[in-house]
């Protein structure tokens, strides 16, 4: 063999052994955005609107664009203007942080407060949700369904009904964010359950019944969001027992 004709083949083996050319990282801004994501930049935008910081035709718009988000930087900017988001979303300051630096150090700390941000209500894990939006309509849940940890109710010109009275609770602390804009939220729950508040009304009523169930084990609701020009309302069913339900459950299974 000559070495013109060995020439191709050893070029071809020096080739195949390079290495693999790396693949480019993704963009943080790119990086697709979870559920919890969304409901902590929507709790964002409730706290915002409850403050004043937005009229109840801005947080609706926002809310929308927060559930239709896709990635981190489409959040992003729905926060921007914020105080919550401002700290998130500025760039560090100094040498070396300036244009693309500073931009690539933008998307981790967005990220990273989405992580922390209301971390009082982490206390219990954000666990599995449910979103229930009427807009210009009404929906709800009742009957026997199995109740997450945490309940995101959206109302703007429509009405929801939750009820709980015959429903299965299997974690023992449920959060519910309530916010109604010339719309109404009714919540309903078995009486013997725990039920706490921390929402407001303006221009509208946010009513719930406070109560604390002598059973230490019964489950904890606490309802909290805001009601503009319109109304949330979270009470006990009288005669709905959650231990009755229960014990008729397991005699069914």
């Amino acid at each position: 063999m000559t070495e013109d004709s060995s020439r191709p083949s050893l070029e071809k083996q020096q080739a195949d052994a390079r290495p693999p050319a790396p693949v480019p990282a993704v963009a943080e801004a790119d990086v697709r955005a979870s559920d919890a994501d969304r409901d902590r930049v929507a709790d964002i935008l409730r706290e915002a609107l409850a403050e004043g910081r937005l009229d109840p035709e801005e947080h609706g718009e926002r809310v929308d664009a927060v559930y239709a988000a896709k990635t981190m930087g489409e959040l992003e900017p729905l926060i921007r203007d914020l105080p919550a988001g401002r700290d998130a979303t500025a760039p560090p300051h100094g040498p070396g942080q300036d244009g693309e630096e500073g931009r690539r150090a933008h998307g981790p700390a967005f990220a990273t407060f989405a992580a922390s941000h209301t971390a009082g209500h982490g206390v219990h894990g954000w666990g599995p949700k449910e979103n229930l939006v009427a807009i210009f309509s009404g929906t709800g849940r009742k009957g026997r369904w199995r109740v997450p940890r945490k309940i995101n109710a959206f109302a703007l010109f429509g009405g929801i009904e939750i009820d709980l009275t015959e429903a299965l609770f299997e974690h023992p602390h449920v959060q519910i964010n309530a916010t109604a804009i010339f719309g109404g939220i009714e919540i309903r729950v078995p009486e013997n359950v725990t039920l706490q508040q921390k929402g407001a009304g303006i221009f509208g009523g946010f009513d719930v019944q406070v109560t604390d169930s002598p059973d230490p084990g019964a489950p904890t609701v606490l309802v909290e969001g805001a009601a503009i020009f319109g109304g949330v309302e979270a009470r006990p069913k009288r005669g709905r027992i959650i231990q009755n339900l229960r014990d008729r459950l397991r005699k069914e299974l």
